[in-house]
């Protein structure tokens, strides 16, 4: 059974205004191109995306791409290999 919320009109005390810090729209926009690999993992882990996946509504597949775009993104350029 869901708690139910009650709302009242007391004061909410010192507010802040925080800076808007989401991306504008143009770029949300996928600006590389997506490539299809195969990948071997072991079943621990595709059990562990899986399992996540399930737990917050979305694909494992989804989860395992964002993180290494994410992992990728935190490597300086200057650092990165060129693979031939």
């Amino acid at each position: 059974m869901k708690k139910k919320i009650k709302y009242t009109d007391e004061p909410m005390g010192e507010l802040e205004i925080v800076k808007d810090f989401l991306p504008s729209p143009k770029d949300l926009v996928l600006k590389e191109k997506n490539v299809r690999v195969t990948i071997n993992l072991k079943e621990s882990s595709i059990d562990f995306f899986k399992s996540m996946a399930n737990k917050h509504h979305t694909q494992y597949q989804k989860i395992i791409r964002n993180l290494l775009d994410y992992y990728a993104s935190q490597v300086p350029t200057g650092n990165r290999k060129k693979v031939a």
